[in-house]
């Protein structure tokens, strides 16, 4: 939603303060503080609207000014305090629970919007439009969008962002925003360089703050870096909290037993985690877990309170946790440099409990590991440890243990043995935020995704109030947790029966959300592409003979059968929020660009998925030119596309375009550093920018010939030495890529092959760099592909350079032809320097000849090194087995 100034709010200047009404009108939204100070239980968060000055009429930002410096910087904080509050009370109706006590819309909507079900519909279906930023929507039936709506509103007001303002006013705006970007079904651009350009004006006033506040905001920007997929500046955002805060962990190994019939110790991935001021609990004498309900946890201050239930694992084969071999008296047994002692000394079944900051820490560093590397086992293996840590101790906050609970149930998910846990702790997970957060009798609450007249069954029993913990203990490090609402989690829990097979459970979940874009993707995962394929377009088109009303009243049914899917050719008006992401699907579904073109139009020009798809589209077709273009005008939108700007790149090396796909990926890897593969295509591009260099060069130089001045007497012409470029400038930039690419990828052959043929091109060559790329091909290729995966050129050269710039050792004395010479050779390594001449021969005489089959070259080359190391005997043999080879060659 775009707030222009001046249009948001307005004050005027009543005669009496006293009468004063603080209120904010968008879309028909009227708040009202003598309504809120009126409720008969008003909430606990609006008691700050309660003074006298804070019942202004407002209407414009500027008019603020209008008062006196004091008036004015009291009605920006009354705003402010009102804006947090809406939020707040939104997260809490919608993340963590518990259930309002009262009704936001006759609260916030006029009387007769309030109470009237159709108007109240229309109204809020108003603001979940205005919600939609670049074409992306946030999901149609948020409960409560009226509260967002109105912090959005509220705390985006330009007067927020003057030169002098408290930074809380930013962080404020931050934090809205974020959540607004969260809400979002992907990262819209223009949120986003919003976001960070008040993160950059925040930088400075982070040095200013208390040491606590200053790691929870550095804590939420890691957490807003994730979000974003800036996975290495969360990292050392979460570097820094932890050495500000001297918080020490550290993920490592330990002795242990996993399964329940291990009898030998095994190493175990365990984190080994301290804080500064471990928290002392007073531990209840009843076992940590209890079947009958919520689990004790320890709150900030050592006390034990209730958090959520952690389901047992109850595996025939696993034990629940593993079991840590007890350390050996005296010093410890492990002994790692990078591990402080403090950390080494703790006993991994038994660690002190964390303080809540720091439990995020390692929930975070588990969010960034996933959010970048592959999935994988060992990824899983990598994170798991992290949540485990948490969950371990009882974290001393229920939201931060909520979240805990969550990250371990995604990590489960994968392995057949722990897959039966991690479906029902997610249930269960979902069971808590639905009831948490869903008012069982409210009055005149309007939307499908509010069930007014039942209580929602729960897998587990419903906790009592008193096993349930306070709405300020869950809010308290959400905008550090930044947990997923209560319909991205439903979403989450249909994804997983969807990856089980349960897809009549998931259809159920995603019908009931009127999620039509994922029915419609459910069923084409399945081969349904016509059932999902007439889901979209009755989101999207009428049938001739159908009515506007009729598709309104029926829209929650996808079996409708009513109209053919040919049928459906006129397009709806207004279309739905999400039209751009359905004209997509269908695109997709249809192998049709001009649905690609529609969602390009519909959304205005902003929706760069659309470009996206359709640059896709072209590159399969071969039309690399309309695909070029296609990338292009998304990244005009979406300049911070990682993928983007690689497919783009590509494009060009398939076009030739060496400097357009050189420009490409460069983008691409300071978007993202660590992607090997940009690296590489950029050296590639490089390489290839060298050689029409070199040859448009040598056509200048023979037209200048051709073209020679005659009258070369001219006294006017006067010679300046301009500095020469350096012809390798290129070839160099290309290894240094190279280099950086093998370093992040050491398992890819390619890039090693690649770094080999651009290692040679330098002058003079890096010999030490050739070895290394060689030696590494050796290892990767010699399984599959034998002496075929050696550059027998390269090594000849490399070879000849030996000849030439190492002198030969002195001769000795053969006694015999194998007693005397296998003590030299015995001998000989030991006595040679470390240098370019000992990787050579240790690479030809250890890694080389052993592959040697058919290869007359090899043969000769080591002949060759061993007459240049005076072994005229082992020369002998290996040209003895060049002839044999050369004889047996067939033809």
């Amino acid at each position: 939603m775009d707030f222009l100034p001046g249009a948001v709010v307005e004050m005027e200047a009543p005669e009496n303060m006293s009468s004063y009404r603080l209120g904010a009108q968008t879309s028909g939204m009227l708040v009202a503080a003598d309504d809120i100070i009126s409720t008969p239980e008003p909430h606990e968060i609006w008691r700050k609207q309660t003074e006298p000055k804070a019942r202004a009429l407002i209407t414009t930002s500027e008019a603020a000014g209008q008062e006196s410096p004091t008036e004015a910087q009291e009605l920006l904080e009354r705003i402010h305090e009102l804006g947090v509050s809406a939020l707040e009370a939104f997260l809490q109706s919608n993340v963590t629970g518990p259930p309002l006590t009262w009704n936001s819309a006759t609260l916030i909507f006029p009387r007769e919007i309030g109470e009237n079900p159709s108007k109240l519909r229309k109204a809020r279906q108003n603001l979940v439009e205005e919600l939609s930023v670049d074409g992306e929507a946030v999901y149609k039936l948020i409960p409560n969008v009226e509260l967002f709506s109105l912090a959005k509103c509220l705390l985006n007001l330009p007067s927020f962002a003057r030169p002098g303002m408290p930074a809380r006013y930013r962080w404020a705006r931050v934090t809205v925003n974020f959540w607004h970007q969260k809400f979002l079904s992907e990262n819209a651009a223009s949120l986003q360089e919003s976001i960070y350009r008040d993160l950059d004006a925040l930088e400075d006033d982070l040095n200013r703050l208390d040491s606590e506040e200053q790691a929870r905001r550095l804590v939420q920007r890691a957490t807003i870096h994730t979000q974003h997929g800036f996975d290495q500046k969360a990292r050392e955002d979460l570097a820094r909290v932890a050495r500000k805060t001297g918080f020490e962990f550290k993920l490592t190994g330990r002795l242990g037993k996993r399964t329940k019939f291990q009898e030998k110790d095994l190493s175990q991935l365990v984190v080994l985690a301290k804080s500064v001021d471990p928290i002392q609990v007073e531990r209840p004498d009843q076992p940590r877990r209890e079947r009958d309900g919520p689990e004790g946890h320890a709150d900030g201050e050592g006390k034990v309170s209730s958090k959520p239930q952690n389901l047992d694992l109850n595996n025939d084969t696993l034990l629940e946790s593993i079991t840590f071999s007890k350390p050996t008296s005296g010093p410890s047994n492990v002994q790692e440099a990078d591990i402080s002692p403090s950390l080494a000394a703790l006993d991994p079944s038994n660690q002190p409990v964390l303080k809540p900051l720091d439990s995020i820490i390692l929930l975070a560093y588990a969010s960034s590991i996933t959010n970048t590397s592959p999935v994988d086992g060992l990824t899983r293996e990598e994170t798991l440890p992290y949540a485990a840590r948490v969950l371990q101790d009882g974290s001393s906050n229920w939201q931060i243990y909520t979240q805990a609970l969550l990250v371990r149930s995604r990590i489960e998910g994968y392995k057949s043995r722990t897959i039966e846990r991690s479906v029902l702790q997610l249930q269960a997970l979902v069971d808590q935020v639905i009831v948490e957060t869903t008012v069982t009798s409210p009055p005149n609450q309007s939307g499908p995704s509010q069930d007014e007249n039942s209580t929602p069954s729960t897998f587990l029993p419903k906790p009592k109030p008193s096993e349930s913990a306070s709405a300020s203990e869950r809010l308290q490090y959400l905008p550090q947790l930044a947990s997923p609402p209560r319909w991205d989690l439903e979403a989450e829990l249909a994804a997983r029966w969807v990856s089980l097979g349960g897809l009549r459970t998931a259809l159920e979940i995603y019908q009931r959300l009127q999620m039509w874009a994922e029915v419609a993707l459910c069923w084409a995962a399945n081969d349904r592409e016509d059932k999902a394929r007439g889901i979209i377009r009755r989101q999207l088109y009428l049938a001739p003979t159908q009515k506007e009303g009729l598709h309104e009243a029926n829209d929650d049914d996808d079996d409708d059968d009513t109209f053919s899917v040919d049928d459906l050719t006129i397009e709806l008006k207004p279309l739905p929020p999400d039209a751009p992401r359905l004209f997509c699907i269908l695109g997709d579904l249809e192998k049709s660009p001009s649905a690609y073109e529609r969602a390009w139009e519909v959304s205005d020009r902003r929706y760069a998925r659309a470009q996206r798809s359709l640059g896709k589209h072209h590159f399969t077709q071969g039309n690399l030119e309309k695909a070029d273009e296609a990338y292009s005008k998304s990244l005009n939108v979406n300049a911070l596309n990682h993928a983007t700007w690689f497919s783009l790149g590509c494009v060009r090396l398939q076009l030739e375009d060496w400097q357009g796909a050189v420009d490409a990926f460069g983008r691409a890897i300071q978007i993202e550093e660590t992607d090997a593969e940009s690296w590489s295509n950029m050296a590639a591009a490089l390489v290839q920018l060298t050689l029409d260099a070199n040859a448009n060069g040598s056509e200048e130089r023979a037209e200048k010939a051709d073209e020679e001045v005659v009258d070369g007497d001219d006294e006017d012409i006067i010679a300046v030495n301009a500095p020469k470029a350096d012809p390798q400038k290129r070839i160099k930039d290309a290894f240094t890529a190279l280099k950086r690419a093998a370093a992040l990828k050491r398992d890819s052959y390619r890039i090693w092959q690649n770094l080999l043929n651009v290692s040679v091109k330098l002058s003079p060559p890096p010999y030490t760099d050739i070895i290394i790329a060689q030696t590494r091909l050796i290892d990767l290729r010699s399984k599959t592909e034998g002496e075929a995966c050696i550059d027998v050129e390269v090594m000849e050269g490399l070879l000849a350079h030996l000849i030439a710039t190492t002198p030969s050792p002195a001769p000795t004395t053969e006694a015999s032809e194998n007693g005397s010479q296998e003590k030299e050779e015995e001998e000989d390594p030991k006595q040679r320097k470390p240098g370019f001449d000992r990787l050579l021969t240790d690479l030809i005489q250890n890694r080389i000849t052993p592959l040697i089959t058919t290869s007359r070259r090899l043969w000769l080359l080591t002949a060759k090194l061993a007459l240049h190391l005076q072994r005229p005997h082992a020369a002998l043999q290996a040209y003895e087995k060049a002839w044999r080879v050369t004889l047996n060659r067939p033809g």
